[in-house]
């Protein structure tokens, strides 16, 4: 068995590689190497969960049961048994006593990771082109029936975090796109539907891992030098506007559960930065479910409690498989101690009871049946241990129903036509095809043949790491293709062939492909980020293209690709006629034939920017690679990221954000703007917060956490338990940091609700369309409205903003449907950094809500406060 087959998170080499300790709570505290300017604030305590209507009744199940609950089993559940230490890619202890049996947690973002018989989704950035609310949602539930189906309570997924701030980012391809507003849709229909089978939802990862390299506090980097993670200095409006926003839509969905990054933000660890999880998470945007690290970002015990956090994973302490813990019987310590306030703990196991009780996974729900570390039957019960119980982990249970209806509808709906001169698209099934690259075939060593998907061979249907899964089957383009056209020729190398014939008549399809993944696999020298293959295709794909180019008149050339790639070398070379861009489409890789051969229209558009040089970006969003110090990653461009950059300067991309083809034209007409609800220059107070549940704060006996008589121990298993718990002493002299108190903050007047202050939702306008199709073939259509503020009412605004989106049905020739899109408050709303609320600036009037094809193919607009017409 590889080592990395379950190797979770991506977290650190354990063979052959040397460790950085993990610094004290107060060294951590003391915040070194912080750039002036860039200190996240302190927010102390942490907000109490269960004053949201919308919970009031998990919450009160969950306080009947923590009531009654030993600090032992209150800090069980707080706290992953450690690695390797349960069938999951993590789990917690249990409270057995009241039915809650250890958690299990398990990626990934498209499907479920290193088990059988579940289907491999296509990637969240395939999603997110098809620009399709249901399919979002649909996945969502297909999803999480295969999660419930094999026993998981917390789905790791989805992610927001990167949001794509960096074109070679190594996890882009796991979110939906480079853009807030299509990241918090995605999001929240994946949540919601997700949520809908009992299953948690995590949104991840909170905030700022824009990048790969130097993310953790000992990442082992290509060159072997060890380092703190990067700081991502992020401003308070920029914060709001991008990279919260999507969160604040995952919130609103109701999610269970989010999960920190590992970076630093501002100059403080994620998964103990007070500001970020206290303050912004459960305050302003009233999250009501618990918060986890992410696998080995845990740094500091009393730190971490104190500033929100409330479940860590996997649990180990700074170096796994020595039974060490921040947590455990440390943090039943520090609340002996009085260190950690009682109310505290009381809140972290009543958040994590009640989303349990909230998503009804009292009621029926399954124990897991698979394994993550092995595919035999039996096993193992705790691989991490030196003696272990052997029994069967595997009961390869089928879960994939009919989910491949589905996985094919994205791969086949987020495929992209970005060109198509000559109208050479589609094909004629009896046309004389040859058929390039490797990207077209099966990987050569087999299915599944490298661990996380930790190569690039064959098909690319998803980047590398823990979000990827398993192939229940592929079905490759080759084979799509020869369905459809047996006379194809086929060529599965990157290498062109020179002895080839090219007729005039014959067409040739050229496969090529952009990977990326997590940075505990390094492919072909790109550890995790394109740090080799910057934004180019991989195995010299541009030169088996112009190869083609130079042989064939007419080249059609297919991109499986995790985000924007150059194509500036072969992109206006006459032979080729046609681009099609596949994205990561996951088992069903051959549905590309349908779009090929015209059985479907493309309707696919673009989740990002394509430029023609790497140089049209800010430098800013450049991957930062000094291994000798602590990088300070600070966000310059602010809110000017992918077309946002664009617009500013003026920079002429090869292919803009929302760009997309089809076989058939569409009209956007008639074009009618109606006022919902008055806007206000800020929203209305917010509600009162309810009354949470609340407990008895006396220290608890030494005696919960003493060890039970009888308890058979496994070695490096991670217990709640101390010995000798009666001479425990006070903690009088521990270091609290800077800004610490006990007294609640007053409720900002930017929450609320979950989400925040719920009138941000209000609808102010609805925005109707008619599109219609002109053409002569079957299609569907994207609507994409976007916002344009007055630029001389509020500065320093992108000058376009997409805020909302609706894909048409299968618009026969001629047949029309009206499209309506709903425009709400905090669409129109910055963020005031002075009040600290979102402001309408002049209520609203003169910004236009532009409605078209991509964010340069606007067709019609509306004034508020004038009038609707043609662009």
């Amino acid at each position: 068995m590889p080592f990395f087959k379950s190797f979770p998170f991506g977290a650190l080499c354990l063979l052959g590689c040397s460790f950085a300790l993990a610094e004290s709570d107060a060294n951590l505290e003391s915040r070194q190497n912080v750039l002036e300017g860039w200190e996240s604030p302190s927010y102390y305590p942490t907000p109490l969960g269960g004053w949201v209507p919308e919970w009031e009744e998990a919450y009160a199940k969950a306080h009947a049961v923590v009531s009654n609950m030993t600090l032992a089993e209150k800090v069980n559940l707080t706290t992953g048994t450690g690695f390797f230490m349960g069938p999951c890619v993590g789990q917690t202890g249990s409270a057995e006593r009241f039915g809650i049996p250890r958690l299990c947690l398990q990626d990934g973002p498209l499907g479920v990771r290193n088990t059988d018989h579940a289907t491999a989704f296509p990637a969240g950035i395939t999603v997110g082109a098809t620009f399709d609310k249901q399919l979002m949602y649909d996945r969502g539930v297909a999803m999480g029936e295969e999660f419930r189906g094999k026993g998981v309570n917390i789905h790791l997924g989805p992610s927001v975090g990167p949001l794509g701030r960096k074109p070679r980012g190594g996890r882009n391809w796991e979110g939906f796109g480079m853009d807030p507003s299509l990241q918090g849709i995605g999001s929240a229909q994946t949540i919601k539907g997700v949520q809908s089978t009992g299953v948690i939802a995590t949104v991840k990862h909170l905030v700022g891992n824009e990048q790969e390299l130097f993310r953790m506090i000992f990442p082992i980097q290509p060159v072997g030098f060890l380092s703190k993670p990067y700081s991502s200095n992020i401003d308070d409006r920029t914060m709001h506007e991008l990279y919260l926003w999507p969160f604040a839509d995952s919130v609103r969905a109701g999610v269970g559960s989010v999960m920190m990054a590992y970076n630093d933000v501002n100059s403080s660890s994620s998964s103990q930065n007070s500001e970020l999880i206290n303050h912004l998470l459960k305050d302003e945007l009233g999250f009501q479910g618990f918060v986890m690290t992410d696998w080995f970002a845990h740094q500091g015990g009393v730190s971490s409690a104190l500033a929100g956090l409330d479940m860590a994973m996997p649990g180990d302490g700074a170096v796994p498989l020595l039974g060490t813990s921040h947590w455990a019987g440390e943090l039943s310590r520090s609340v002996l101690n009085g260190t950690v306030p009682v109310e505290r703990i009381n809140d972290m196991a009543t958040r994590i009871v009640a989303t349990w009780f909230k998503l009804g996974q009292d009621k029926d729900f399954p124990a897991p049946n698979f394994s993550s570390h092995t595919d035999a039957e039996t096993g193992l019960i705790y691989p991490g241990a030196v003696v272990s119980p052997i029994g069967v982990v595997n009961q390869y249970v089928d879960v994939q129903d009919d989910h491949n209806t589905v996985a094919r509808a994205i791969a086949r709906d987020a495929i992209t036509l970005l060109k198509n001169e000559d109208n050479v698209l589609p094909l004629d099934s009896n046309a004389s095809l040859k058929v390039f690259g490797e990207d077209a075939g099966p990987d050569p060593q087999g299915l599944n043949s490298c661990a996380d998907k930790g190569c690039n061979r064959g098909v690319l249907t998803m980047g590398w790491g823990s979000g990827s899964a398993k192939l229940p089957y592929l079905i490759t383009p080759e084979e799509g293709i020869k369905a459809k056209a047996p006379k194809t020729e086929f060529h599965i190398t990157d290498k062109f062939p020179r002895d080839i014939e090219a007729d005039p008549e014959d067409i040739a399809i050229v496969f090529i492909n952009a990977d990326s993944g997590e940075n505990f696999i390094t492919v072909e020298g790109n550890p995790g980020d394109r740090t080799v293959s910057d934004l180019y295709a991989w195995h010299h794909g541009d030169e088996l293209v112009m190869d083609a180019a130079e042989k064939f008149s007419t080249v059609v050339v297919v991109v499986h690709t995790v985000g924007p790639i150059i194509m500036e070398k072969w992109i206006d070379h006459p032979s080729v006629k046609s681009v099609l861009v596949a994205h990561l489409p996951g088992q069903e890789a051959g549905m590309i034939a349908d779009i090929l051969f015209g059985e479907h229209s493309p309707s696919g558009h673009l989740p990002y920017t394509i430029p023609r040089s790497e140089s049209d970006y800010p430098e800013s969003v450049s991957l930062i690679n000094d291994p000798f110090k602590k990088i300070q990653d600070t966000f310059t461009e602010g809110l000017f990221i992918d077309y946002r950059h664009f617009q500013r300067t003026n920079t002429t991309p090869r292919y803009p954000f929302g760009h997309g083809l089809s076989y058939t034209t569409f009209s956007l007409t008639s074009p009618r703007l109606t006022p919902v609800t008055p806007l206000t220059e800020y929203p209305p107070p917010r509600p009162a917060k309810g009354t949470p549940p609340t407990y008895p704060d006396t220290i608890p006996s030494a005696s919960e956490v003493s060890w039970p008589e009888g308890l058979t121990r496994i070695w490096r298993y991670l217990y709640p338990y101390l010995d000798n718990p009666t001479s425990i002493k006070p903690g009088d002299d521990y270091p609290y940091p800077e800004g610490y108190s006990t007294t609640p903050k007053p409720p900002p007047r930017a929450g609320g609700a979950e989400g925040g202050n719920p009138a941000l939702w209000d609808v102010a306008f609805t925005v109707e369309v008619t599109v219609t199709n002109t053409g002569a073939v079957s299609g569907r259509a994207v609507a994409q409205l976007y916002v344009e503020l007055p630029p001389q009412v509020v500065p320093d605004t992108p000058k376009l903003q997409l805020r909302q989106f609706e894909k048409t049905k299968v618009l026969q020739p001629g047949e029309s449907e009206v499209v309506r899109m709903d425009i709400t408050r905090r669409d129109l709303s910055v963020w005031d950094v002075e009040v600290q609320d979102w402001k309408v600036r002049e209520v609203g009037k003169g910004a236009k809500l532009w409605v078209g094809g991509s964010v340069e193919d606007l067709r019609v607009v509306c004034e508020i406060g004038g009038e609707c017409g043609d662009a």
